[in-house]
């Protein structure tokens, strides 16, 4: 026996050295185990090849959207086509209106509202409403005309309202209602605008110039469009998003809302509804929860008038125009797949759900707008 144990000894010592010699290699941090201070980590693997797609030629067709494309889960970035930035963005305005007084003008040999309005350097709108005129302001030679006074901003060609609006420090809204303006809101170069006073006169605080910056619904709807110069005609819409529009373009809404009506954008249930909420707040439009990436339908044919996410509490939207002063809304989205300017049909799918803004769940944010008012989207829907 004790020689037994000897020679099994005898043949495991030439092993023990061997493994001796061996030298130990540590296994990578979060392998097995954790590393001692650090949170676990997956299993090593070779890092992924990282794939690079060049951005397409200015030449180059946009690539469609495909299903697997979308993505499993949105992460808070929406997702849209190649575009340049918005008009507003495009064209700035420099705040550089004439200030004049109130005066009273005596109609000379020749003169035109548009003559006197030159002269003044008052805006040719606001010194016929001052004197009661309608189109086509027909003025006689001897009248007295009161010039209405106050800061006049000359509209040139491509401004927006929204850009003029930022220059001054003064809500677009204001502009509006000073200036009278009526649908569609477009407007011409060599208009005078009429910029009212910050409140309480004199220059606008910082916070009020701010406020300017804080784009609304209305705002894109009456001051998204840049001005149209003599004799410049409106964009003719586009059919698919492969042919992208300058900024400067005008979109004008079609003439009539389509037959058929509004269907539902999408199938869900309404999990917030219009008007006033519960603790005060104001929504003016519907909330549909969906699931993440649902696609979200046109309600109406119509042209695209806005894509993009500028304004934060909505994340993803899309506006669409309809005629007969219908507008529908769309927020929340993670993808846009439409131009601004672009046809599109009742149903087409224009964007995809997502949880973009200030969603609390995967929503869409619904509405519908006739002329500047938002009407409750229950009442034009089927009902289901």
């Amino acid at each position: 026996m004790v020689r037994a144990r000897s020679l099994l000894a005898a043949a495991l010592l030439p092993l023990l050295g061997l493994a001796a010699c061996i030298p130990q290699v540590d296994r990578p941090a979060g392998y097995g185990q954790p590393a001692p201070d650090r949170r676990p980590q997956r299993p090593y693997r070779d890092p992924p090849v990282q794939r690079y797609d060049p951005p397409p030629r200015r030449d180059q067709a946009v690539p469609q959207d495909r299903s697997d494309d979308r993505p499993s889960r949105d992460t808070g970035a929406v997702t849209t086509l190649p575009a340049p930035r918005p008009a507003w963005e495009a064209r700035p305005v420099r705040a550089d209106a004439k200030t004049i007084p109130d005066t009273t003008y005596v109609v000379q040999p020749g003169d035109t509202l548009s003559k006197v309005a030159d002269r003044s350097g008052a805006g040719l709108e606001a010194i016929a409403r001052a004197n009661d005129l309608d189109s086509p302001y027909t003025i006689e030679t001897g009248e007295r005309l009161t010039i209405p006074g106050g800061r006049y901003h000359q509209v040139r060609r491509g401004e927006t309202g929204i850009a003029i609006a930022r220059a001054y420090g003064v809500e677009w809204s204001r502009i509006v209602a000073a200036n009278a303006l009526v649908e569609p809101y477009v407007l011409r170069a060599d208009q005078r605008v009429l910029i009212p006073n910050a409140p309480g006169g004199g220059r606008p605080s910082a916070a009020e110039r701010a406020s300017a910056f804080k784009l609304d619904i209305d705002d894109i709807l009456t001051g998204g469009e840049p001005a149209l110069a003599n004799n410049q005609a409106p964009a003719k819409p586009i059919a698919t998003p492969r042919r992208v529009l300058p900024s400067n373009a005008v979109v004008t809404a079609p003439a009539r809302l389509a037959s058929g009506g509004f269907l539902w954008p999408v199938d869900g249930r309404v999990v917030k509804r219009f008007g006033p909420g519960a603790s005060g707040e104001r929504n003016d439009g519907i909330k549909i929860a969906v699931p993440m990436s649902t696609p979200i339908h046109a309600a109406a044919d119509g042209v695209v008038a806005y894509v993009g996410d500028g304004i934060a509490a909505l994340g993803g939207l899309v506006i669409v125009k309809h005629g007969g002063g219908w507008t529908s809304v769309y927020g929340h989205a993670s993808k846009l797949l439409v131009q601004r300017g672009q046809s599109v049909k009742r149903g087409q799918t224009i964007a995809l759900s997502g949880d973009t803004g200030f969603a609390d769940r995967p929503e869409l944010h619904f509405e519908l707008r006739k002329g500047r008012t938002p009407v409750d989207p229950a009442s034009q829907l089927p009902r289901t």
